[in-house]
């Protein structure tokens, strides 16, 4: 039964990012939450605290706004107080350039007592490389801004 209400919270956040709503993803997560996204570009590095993750939502809903989440597999695993769950997912969006990016990757999250402890996020980061040098040449300055970490 936990397993399973940990998946609902899971594909619910994915719907929350999807739909611009990051307070309801970062109502879930604990104060020092660790957040990591593979890369070296706008969206890469660490964060390490729900204010600095804020940030970085609202970074990702200007630079791909409209981006959509299509969930594959959610595998949870653990007792309540220690759990581990990876999301496989697909995400799309047609850019401000008018260009389909696609990407396909999993998040590897870790809760305790249904909340998010830590989320590592593995993606082609060469195609969001790829795709956000574009977007900065065509004059979306966030796409080629420096990481925003904590």
């Amino acid at each position: 039964m936990y397993h399973r209400i940990v998946k609902h919270i899971l594909r619910n956040g994915f719907e929350n990012v999807s739909s611009g709503n990051y307070e309801a993803v970062l109502s879930q997560c604990v104060p020092n939450v660790r957040h990591t996204f593979a890369g070296k570009h706008t969206f890469g590095g660490q964060r390490n605290d729900v204010e600095t993750l804020r940030r970085w939502f609202q970074r990702l809903g200007r630079v791909l706004p409209g981006m959509t989440f299509e969930i594959h597999d959610i595998v949870v695993q653990g007792m309540p107080w220690d759990t581990a769950a990876v999301v496989r997912w697909t995400e799309d969006v047609t850019l401000a350039n008018g260009v389909r990016y696609v990407n396909h990757g999993i998040h590897y999250l870790r809760l305790r007592w249904g909340r998010v402890v830590s989320f590592d996020v593995y993606l082609d980061t060469q195609e969001t490389e790829c795709v956000l040098a574009s977007l900065g040449a065509f004059g979306v300055e966030e796409a080629v801004a420096a990481p925003i970490t904590s």
